[in-house]
């Protein structure tokens, strides 16, 4: 029985609380917020995105115009 005791005492009075603190530390990390970098490159793949959107619509109507049935496929 001590076999069992011995490794789940040590798992209590140290992996435990360890494992605890650096959870509730990433997570208090987490909701700070995004960092000026971080939204610089959230901004420049929003912007990215949009001109994506653009050239998607562009061909689109493109191809609606030279294969009018190119959806139905």
């Amino acid at each position: 029985m001590d076999f069992i005791q011995i490794p789940i005492t040590v798992f209590l009075v140290f992996v435990a609380p360890l494992w605890l603190v650096l959870y509730y530390r990433s997570r208090r990390q987490s909701n700070q917020g995004l960092t000026p970098k971080d939204k610089d490159k959230l901004q420049t793949l929003i912007s990215r995105t949009e001109q994506l959107q653009d050239r998607v619509i562009s061909l689109e109507q493109i191809l609606d115009q030279e294969s009018p049935k190119w959806r139905d496929r």
